[in-house]
């Protein structure tokens, strides 16, 4: 939807793969709605000009699913993202063999001619994966404002994944639907993506997380585009668009120990199964599930420990945990910077970065942005040594 300043580097990229045996497919799409709206009727010319586009391509197969055209575009119930990425899936699925790819892309990213080659090897070297959730880096655009909000929202990002990684969580993953393969029979086990509004892409891969293995480690990356954009209700574009407005209520920097609180809980089950005891998170789980019992019906429908505390895992998942963390995070009210410079002093003392910016003046609002790339990138890094470390997410 309204790519046309990013659609050619995409298809440049495509096309200058090393790995060639492959087809296209690609959802032009927009509420049809908008075709008679003044202030959206671009973006359905757009759409048409990317479709013409489309169509002249023949140095691999395309094929175009026109949600866009006058008469085919979403109706006012079903739109968005989440359809979108359901429906081209759903075509694939709908011709592809069991053994075939799904590779996630968005109509922004760009990357490597090698990165086709890297997915087909990494499903090769872990056969029994399910998915890979490969590594992302946002390029800067030279806009200060969009430079500055997509620092602050992948530093943010990557503190999350970060603690997940180093307390060993099922879910430590992120998830950006344009950093996203799976098996088709890994795609049909689980019965599809759902269409969320937004944020179809971590609920994606949370479902194909409980089906099975995902691999976290990859050594391509992909590069999407840092914009500001209300195309989806949550997600980078509209974080960027909040954050330089000066609110990151939504996207804080977590209290580390909030994590550890998670680890003491997910260490727990394998003694829940024996009886009930008290975890960091039980007065929340209860609450949220409306019962004083959460684990009763679960001993009840497992016959051995190992198959309690996977259904445990499943049943405090990725989403629960940001929910638990976002609840107590609320509680505290604490400091995004003080609470950065702990977790590095906690678990990384002596690390260059620690050493390398003047916490007491550093803001994340009015800092130079080189000290915010630097710390973004430290970031990246450390998330990287620990997906090496762990490589893949068992099932």
């Amino acid at each position: 939807m309204d790519e046309l300043e990013y659609i050619s580097p995409l298809l440049d990229c495509i096309k200058q793969q090393t790995y060639k045996n492959f087809e296209l497919f690609v959802c032009v799409n927009q509420p049809d709605m908008w075709w008679h709206d003044n202030d959206t009727v671009k973006v359905c010319e757009g759409n048409a000009t990317t479709i013409a586009a489309l169509k002249r391509i023949s140095d691999y197969p395309v094929h175009i699913i026109d949600k866009s055209s006058k008469g085919r575009g979403w109706d006012k119930k079903n739109f968005g993202v989440g359809w979108a990425r359901k429906t081209v899936m759903d075509e694939i699925n709908s011709v592809a063999d069991k053994n075939d790819i799904i590779l996630s892309l968005d109509g922004d990213t760009i990357f490597d001619p090698g990165y086709f080659s890297s997915i087909i090897l990494g499903f090769a070297n872990h056969p029994k994966a399910n998915a890979i959730s490969v590594p992302y880096y946002h390029p800067l655009s030279g806009d200060p404002n969009a430079d500055r909000a997509i620092l602050r929202y992948e530093i943010y990002m990557r503190y999350y994944a970060l603690n997940l990684l180093r307390i060993n969580n099922p879910y430590a993953f992120s998830a950006l639907g344009s950093a996203i393969a799976c098996k088709v029979s890994a795609y049909r086990a689980i019965g599809g993506l759902t269409p969320h509004k937004s944020g179809e892409d971590f609920y994606f891969l949370q479902k194909l997380r409980k089906y099975g293995s995902i691999i976290i480690y990859h050594p391509q990356k992909v590069y999407p585009a840092a914009r500001f954009s209300d195309r989806v209700f949550f997600g980078t574009g509209p974080a960027m668009i909040k954050g330089a407005g000066g609110d990151w209520l939504s996207y804080p920097i977590y209290n580390y120990e909030l994590f550890d609180e998670v680890k003491a809980t997910f260490d727990a089950f394998p003694d829940l199964f024996e009886m009930d005891i008290e975890t960091p998170m039980s007065g929340f789980l209860k609450e949220k599930f409306k019962t004083v019992s959460i684990w009763q019906p679960l001993r009840k429908n497992s016959k051995t420990t190992d198959k309690f505390v996977r259904a445990c895992q499943h049943k405090v998942d990725g989403l629960r945990i940001l929910q638990y963390i976002k609840w107590r995070q609320g509680q505290k009210k604490e400091d995004d910077v003080e609470n950065l410079l702990q977790f590095l002093g906690h678990h990384y003392p002596g690390d260059p970065l620690v050493l390398a910016v003047d916490w007491k003046k550093f803001s994340f609002e009015l800092s130079d942005l080189e000290i915010l790339k630097t710390i973004r990138n430290s970031l990246a890094e450390k998330e990287n040594v620990w997906q090496q470390k762990i490589k893949i997410l068992n099932g």
